[in-house]
């Protein structure tokens, strides 16, 4: 069966390893300080979808991403790894999107690029972690939603058969296309860059990424694989006022950085007495009743 797959993916601040520079004196991610790196678990996503286009000759994969130009590098990457295309949301109106409005964004987007089978993203970003934006974007487009996704193990007969996780184990389900998938970031790594595809896309640029100047203009002309398309609200019809921070209702009052420190510690033995003082000392602080 032959599929038309949109990878969700996001280019966010690495927050994994962070030190004293990743917060602002007011609080909130210090972006400028940190790494820009393709979303954890959209790489699982991204996997899912090239496994799939490599059962199903003739599909095809691409890359979906909102931010500024050099969100482009995320594109980049995902065509470095198999897949065929890409597009980048960028605009002024998209600025300071929460969840709502990056994920009415991106269903327009999805609308624009039209015949869409399956929709895969990771189930969260790490610099959010609020796992709002895959089911959100299958509600706004109306589309059957699957959460959680390990492994997608089979699409024929236009149902998708997919492996998720449950708590205390997994199930298998069966959801017909057009699909959205939200992958766990516990599901297959993906693949590593191939050096042929990174030979092929290195000047694959955004036209908001290129200079003035830009020296490689003969060959976007030569090869116009290498122009990654570039929208605006206004290319994917968008209502302003659901964009950005018009279309965001969520307000941060503030971020703290919250720190763990021990407090006093005490060393009991095996003995009766020490056992009950513990005791007792549970009840008196009402911790156990």
């Amino acid at each position: 069966m032959t599929l038309k797959i949109v990878v969700l993916a996001k280019q966010v601040p690495d927050t994994r390893n962070v030190g004293k520079d990743a917060m602002t004196a007011e609080g909130t991610v210090n972006r400028a300080a940190l790494p820009a790196i393709f979303n954890p678990d959209d790489l699982n996503a991204l996997e899912q979808a090239l496994r799939l286009k490599e059962k199903n000759p003739g599909s095809t994969v691409a890359i979906l991403t909102m931010g500024p130009p050099r969100a482009g590098e995320i594109i980049r990457q995902g065509l470095y790894r198999g897949a065929d295309t890409g597009y980048l949301l960028t605009d002024r109106l998209f600025a300071g999107a929460d969840t709502l409005a990056t994920s009415y964004a991106l269903a327009t987007a999805i609308r624009k690029i039209g015949g869409v089978d399956l929709v895969l993203g990771g189930r969260q970003a790490i610099d959010g972690d609020t796992a709002q934006v895959g089911p959100q974007v299958a509600e706004k487009l109306g589309m059957t939603q699957v959460t959680y996704a390990q492994e997608i193990l089979d699409v024929k007969d236009g149902k998708a058969t997919i492996l998720r996780s449950i708590d205390g184990g997994v199930e298998t389900v069966e959801a017909p296309l057009p699909l959205v998938v939200t992958v766990n970031g516990t599901a297959a790594p993906c693949r590593p860059q191939n050096v042929r595809l990174v030979m092929k896309y290195k000047w694959a640029t955004c036209p908001s990424e290129r200079p003035a100047d830009d020296p490689h203009a003969a060959l976007y002309a030569e090869r116009p694989y290498l122009t990654l398309t570039q929208w605006t609200v206004a290319d994917v019809d968008g209502d302003p006022s659901q964009c950005g921070f018009a279309g965001s209702p969520t307000r941060v009052k503030s971020v703290q950085n919250i720190v763990f420190q021990a407090k006093e510690s005490k060393t009991l033995t095996a003995s009766d007495a020490d056992v009950e003082g513990l005791v007792q000392e549970l009840i008196s602080e009402k911790i156990i009743g």
